[in-house]
């Protein structure tokens, strides 16, 4: 079993990091490649092993904290790596977890890959298994409080709409006020509301 990867970003790609140790490239699939800033020092991979039939993969984390949340989303039904990891790409862990123990349906089928059923899935089987961490804990007092998520209109209708539901996963004001200022404070034309959201989510990553 492979914990963790230290070693330096040689490339980055869509969907993972290629991270050099002694001159050997592990290709690490994870929720924020961009999160992985290429420079000269060396950075920290946690990680997951995946072994099956056909393929040895690792997914990798920046925090030991998403690391755990990816295994024991594994342990739900209908959740396997590549969604596993599209959620934490959609979420932030404390954000996830808050609404796991809120029965929050609304905010888990707006995650990737993840439907009713499965949210209802995730309710079940984790709710007793995952503690609230104390950023956990204010995101659930911020959302009972408020009743929901209200977002300022910022920009064009289709910000508005990436907007609302980029804070719907636990992105604050300011870092979705950057993500903005980081796309110039404007869309490409015909962008949709997904893509935006994508192009968004790769500010955030950047910081």
């Amino acid at each position: 079993m492979i914990d963790y990867v230290k070693g330096y970003v040689a490339h980055i790609e869509a969907d993972c990091v290629i991270i050099d140790v002694r001159d050997i490239g592990y290709q690490i699939f994870t929720p924020n490649p961009y999160g992985f800033a290429r420079s000269d020092e060396m950075v920290t991979v946690y990680c997951h092993h995946h072994v099956r039939e056909d393929a040895v993969q690792l997914f990798g984390f920046q925090t030991r904290e998403e690391q755990a949340l990816f295994r024991k989303l594994l342990d739900v039904s209908g959740i396997g790596p590549r969604v596993a990891v599209g959620i934490l790409a959609g979420g932030r862990p404390e954000a996830v977890i808050a609404a796991i123990h809120r029965e929050d349906l609304s905010f888990l089928i707006r995650l990737p890959g993840i439907g009713k059923k499965t949210a209802q899935r995730m309710i079940l089987d984790l709710k007793d298994k995952l503690q609230l961490s104390a950023a956990a804990v204010e995101l659930q007092w911020e959302a009972e409080a408020a009743g929901g998520v209200a977002v300022p209109s910022a920009g064009t209708e289709q910000w508005s709409e990436a907007r609302e539901a980029l804070a719907a996963l636990g992105y604050t004001a300011a870092e979705l006020d950057r993500a903005w200022a980081g796309l110039g404070g404007a869309q490409l034309p015909g962008e949709t509301v997904d893509a935006l959201m994508k192009r968004a989510l790769q500010q955030l990553f950047k910081g």
